[in-house]
C-alpha cells in the first residue's frame, strides 16, 4: 500500500516528451508494434480446389488454415470418384515457430512500450534523475531492434513457406488429389504481407530510436560545452 501511494504522490503528468523524438518515436513503436503482432495473430485463410470427377457435378474443397501455421492441425477431405468416402488429407509443413516468435516479440514490444511511456510522461523526473535510466533503456531498445531484425526475416521466411504450402497449385500435385484436383483461389496474404512490413519498420523505428536515448545518457557528450567565465573571458563593462 505504501508503495502504491509514493507511487501516486510522484506521478506528474507532461505532454512535453511527446514534442521530443524520444517520446514521440516511442509512441510510433507502440502503434506499429500493435499492428505488427495483431496483423500476425488471429489470422484465417482459406485455399481453394475443385475435385473434377466424370459424369459427377464438381466439387470445391475449401482447406482452412491459420495462425499459429501449424499446417498438419488442418485437414481436409478429397472426394473419392466413383464412390460415397472421401480421403482425409492434411497440410503439410510446421511453421509456427517463425510466426510465434514474431508475435511473442511484438506482445513484449508493445508492453515495454506502454511501460515507459508512462516513464516518459509520468516520472520524468524519475528516468532523468540518475544515469541508470537511460542506460537501461538503451539497451532495452538496443536488444529489441535485434530482435525485431531475427524475427521479421524469419516470419517474412516461414510467410514465404506458408505461401508455398497453401498453394493450390502445389496442393493439386498431392497424392489424393492428382489428376482429380484443379487449382482454384490463392489465399488472401495480403495481412501477412502487411505484418512483415510491420516488423521491418518496427525495426527502423527501434533502431532509430537508440541514437535519442544514447543522448540522454552520460556516454554522450555534448561537442558544443557552454563556455565557463575563465574560458570566455571576463564579461565586458
Amino acid at each position: 500500500m505504501d508503495t502504491v501511494q509514493k507511487l501516486k504522490a510522484g506521478f506528474s503528468l507532461d505532454l512535453g516528451p511527446l514534442k521530443e523524438p524520444l517520446g514521440f518515436i516511442r509512441v510510433l513503436e507502440w502503434v506499429f508494434t500493435i499492428f505488427a503482432f495483431a496483423t500476425t495473430g488471429g489470422y484465417l485463410g482459406t485455399t481453394h480446389l475443385t475435385v473434377k470427377c466424370p459424369g459427377v457435378v464438381d466439387h470445391a474443397v475449401q482447406p482452412v488454415f491459420g495462425y499459429p501455421f501449424r499446417l498438419p492441425a488442418y485437414p481436409y477431405k478429397i472426394p473419392l470418384c466413383n464412390s460415397t468416402l472421401s480421403n482425409d488429407t492434411f497440410l503439410q509443413g510446421d511453421f509456427s515457430s517463425s510466426a510465434e516468435f514474431f508475435v511473442c516479440v511484438g506482445v513484449f514490444g508493445f508492453l515495454y512500450c506502454t511501460a515507459t511511456l508512462i516513464l516518459y510522461l509520468g516520472y520524468q523526473n524519475v528516468y532523468r534523475q540518475t544515469s541508470r535510466g537511460p542506460i537501461v533503456d538503451l539497451l532495452v531498445t538496443a536488444a529489441f531492434a535485434f530482435l525485431w531484425l531475427v524475427s521479421s526475416s524469419a516470419w517474412g521466411k516461414g510467410l514465404t513457406d506458408v505461401k508455398w504450402a497453401t498453394n493450390p497449385v502445389q496442393l493439386v500435385t498431392t497424392e489424393s488429389c492428382k489428376n482429380i484436383c484443379e487449382p482454384g483461389e490463392f489465399p488472401s496474404m495480403g495481412r501477412l504481407n502487411a505484418s512483415v512490413i510491420f516488423g521491418f519498420l518496427n525495426l527502423i523505428l527501434w533502431a532509430s530510436n537508440c541514437w535519442f536515448i544514447y543522448k540522454e545518457t552520460p556516454f554522450h557528450k555534448d561537442p558544443n560545452p557552454p563556455a565557463t567565465m575563465e574560458e570566455g573571458g571576463a564579461p565586458g563593462p
